[in-house]
Order: C-alpha cells, then structure tokens, then sequence
C-alpha cells in the first residue's frame, strides 16, 4: 500500500505483508491521524476499493472525545490499536490503552474524574458493567457501547490478554500484538504544538 504524505512532511509507514503498521509507536496529531491513510486509504483506490474512510473517520472523531477527556484529567500517554491500524476495510472499532498512576485508577478517582466529564458515563472497567454488543457475542465496556472504542487504563495490573506461552501481558505489549501473534506497530496520540 503507498502511503499518503500530508503538508507537513510527516509519514507512516505502509503495511506490512501481512496487514499491520510495522513494529514501532508512531506519534501522531488527532489532525495527523485524520489526514493518515488509516481513515483515508490508499493512494490509489484500486487497491483497496472497499476502504471505509467514512466509519474510520467516524471512529476516530469518537476516540478523540475520549482523548481529549484523558487530557483534561492529566493523561498524556494514550494509544490506539485494534482493526483500526491494521490493513482492514471496515474495523470493528478502536482498541486502545493509556498509562496512569495505580492508585488514581485503583481507588477510583480516575473513573468518577472523568464519569464527570464525560455526559453518557461511559468510564469503567468493571466486569459488571460489561454487555454484549450487536451481532457480537463479546462482552464490552460501556464506552464501546456509545463511541465504538475501548480504552484501558495501563498502570502495572495485567491485561487478561495472553501470549502465545499463556502469559498474562501488560497493555504495552499484548497490543502490540496481533490476533495471530505477529508483532506490531501502535499509534501514539500527541497534542499539537
């Protein structure tokens, strides 16, 4: 796949054979990723033709809502992963993780912050809060529900995702992962200026 270049120069690396960005964290912009062709597509058309760049756009207006409330608690190490940055017409949704501190997240002030903000409420990890999603038979977050992402707090408590060797992983690495195993690239989201 080529890549797109946008005004200021920047690049992100094509796909790799087998469909993801490769291994590496790509610090990008909001207004980067919007203009990537991750929600744009490939230069040319042809080889890709079924590229959804309207649900990806979509998708990524709905994870910066929930960025840009990360950032109005203090929260500046947030990554986006999942179909999302993977060779794939029309993602599912957008996975992703956020480093903050253990006892910000452990006593629950981390949740009730940014429940606050938040108008649908959509901050908690808890299983009980969990529900399955159309046509799905997997349990998700609240703010599934609502935005299509999924954003989980790393802070040194592992994932429940596991490697190949049946590991319990912390975010870092389980996501840069793929499904079958193959290391990865992951998006770094960064302010402007």
């Amino acid at each position: 796949m080529n890549v797109r270049k946008n005004p200021k120069g920047w690049r992100l690396p094509a796909f790799t054979a087998e469909g993801v960005l490769p291994p590496g964290d790509y610090e990008l912009t909001l207004e980067e990723l919007q203009d990537s062709f991750l929600i744009l597509g490939p230069d040319d058309p042809a080889q890709c033709p079924n590229w959804d760049s309207a649900w990806r756009l979509q998708l990524l207006e709905n994870a910066a809502i929930l960025v840009r409330q990360l950032w109005q608690v203090g929260i500046s190490a947030i990554f986006l992963d999942g179909s999302f940055v993977e060779e794939k017409d029309h993602p599912n949704d957008i996975d992703g993780y956020f480093t903050c501190d253990r006892s910000h997240f452990e006593n629950g002030r981390l949740q009730q912050e940014l429940n606050l903000i938040d108008p649908h409420k959509v901050w908690s990890w808890a299983s009980e809060s969990r529900r399955k999603g159309p046509a799905t038979r997997k349990q998700q977050l609240p703010m599934w529900h609502r935005y299509r992402v999924e954003l989980y707090p790393h802070c040194g408590i592992p994932s429940g995702i596991l490697d190949r060797y049946g590991n319990n992983l912390e975010f870092p690495a389980a996501f840069r992962l793929s499904r079958q195993g193959i290391p990865k690239g992951i998006i770094k989201i960064v302010r402007d200026g």
